[in-house]
């Protein structure tokens, strides 16, 4: 049996390069990052040097299924990107959409129980502790307008 080279591979919702190596081409999944994309591909037992496009479907599925449920294939809870669930209690790891609207609804959450990152979210200020002083500054130009200040002073001196 050949295999021939997909110059795509789908995996989660996602249009992957099949010319990129294996470690590289599955952090293009939303919520996998390198240190997860490194943990998958030890996991399973693929090269990661090897080309996602020369993989076998057989060798897919097992990347699918470790990316699925990475605790159950020895990836540390550490690595998790939804650890200590509200409900639940649980740490698992979240895909895609999954986790851009878990994200959200973890944000509406915040903001309904009026929480100091929920108000902060609703400002539109910085949450994690950044200054705002002078970087996150929106609308309104802040400090000094050169052309005013040098029309307003030469208006000054013809007038004076």
């Amino acid at each position: 049996m050949s295999r021939e080279f997909r110059h795509i591979v789908r995996i989660y919702g996602t249009d992957l390069d099949g010319s990129q190596n294996l470690d590289f081409a599955i952090r293009r999944i939303g919520g996998v990052d390198k240190a997860m994309s490194n943990a998958v591909v030890k996991a399973t037992g693929l090269n990661p040097r090897a080309r996602l496009g020369e993989v076998s479907d057989e060798d897919l599925r097992k990347i699918e299924e470790a990316l699925k449920d990475p605790a159950k294939h020895g990836v540390p809870s550490w690595l998790l990107n939804h650890r200590k669930d509200l409900q639940t209690g649980e740490s698992f790891h979240l895909l895609g959409s999954d986790l851009s609207l878990r994200v959200r609804s973890d944000i509406d959450f915040m903001r309904k129980i009026q929480s100091r990152k929920g108000i902060r979210h609703s400002l539109g200020l910085k949450v994690r502790g950044q200054r705002t002083k002078t970087t996150g500054r929106t609308g309104r130009v802040v400090g000094v307008k050169k052309k005013g200040i040098i029309a307003a002073a030469r208006a000054k001196e013809e007038s004076g």
